[in-house]
């Protein structure tokens, strides 16, 4: 996200309130949101040995 430029919203004070992001952006945030929520209800899950892993594959 590097090369975008960020806009934003501000209200009647110039306190900002609200960014404008171009929506490969926004899409992009909202899959690595996903990812880090699936991996936090994860997190406590059990590990297998690969070995396992290939026999059940």
């Amino acid at each position: 996200m590097g090369d975008v430029k960020e806009q934003y919203i501000v209200d009647e004070h110039g306190k900002r309130v609200a960014v404008i992001l171009p929506l490969h952006e926004y899409e992009r945030l909202q899959e690595d949101l996903h990812d880090l929520a699936v991996a936090a209800e994860r997190h406590e899950e059990g590990t297998i040995k690969f070995e396992e892993l290939k026999k059940r594959l």
